[in-house]
């Protein structure tokens, strides 16, 4: 039976367990949080990007979450520099055209600020005569860095970025840096 972790990745976090080629080096990996053995992410999140992470000890479903083909959902919660309009946000549910192509089609609304949100340390960068607003990005494939470059070519700098949800799994009340066993089905 395939055993789950969901772990809630804080910012500079890296999504791996070391960080070779780096000896010495003073950022943090999931092995400051998660002791348990055999596990491994399925899917990575940036650096620089917050929330759920699905770590699995079995190879066949790790598959099944990150690789693209299976066209597993991911909702994100994003804090953008701007005021997003009709044509940006009809231009993220479309698809938008990036280096490596366009992206598949995207669910997108404007949402408020998560009532339980975190403090973020160190603290998002905000500029008094910029307003900024938060998105909810729900995308079904994964590429490197995809919703930041994503609300960038619409004229949306992501601000702050926490993945809420991967599949049926979702984040819920789990504070950064905590995890817990999940059922292998998502719940």
């Amino acid at each position: 039976m395939p055993r789950v972790i969901l772990f809630n990745k804080p910012y500079g976090v890296l999504s791996q367990f070391t960080d070779k080629g780096t000896e010495g080096s003073p950022r943090q990996t999931l092995s400051g949080f998660i002791d348990e053995k055999g596990f491994y992410p399925a899917g990575r999140l940036d650096r620089d990007s917050e929330g759920l992470m699905v770590l699995t000890d079995h190879g066949p479903l790790q598959a099944r979450i990150s690789n693209p083909k299976y066209k597993l959902e991911k909702t994100y919660l994003v804090q953008v520099e701007g005021t997003p309009d009709a044509a940006a946000l009809e231009a993220l549910r479309r698809g938008v055209a990036l280096k490596d192509g366009t992206t598949r089609p995207a669910r997108v609304s404007q949402t408020e600020a998560p009532a339980d949100l975190w403090p973020r340390d160190p603290p998002v960068r905000f500029r008094k005569s910029v307003p900024d607003e938060w998105l909810s990005i729900t995308i079904s494939e994964g590429r490197n860095r995809q919703v930041r470059r994503m609300t960038a070519h619409v004229g949306l700098p992501t601000l702050r970025l926490i993945r809420v949800q991967v599949g049926d799994w979702q984040l819920n009340q789990l504070r950064p840096g905590a995890w817990r066993f999940a059922s292998a089905e998502g719940a």
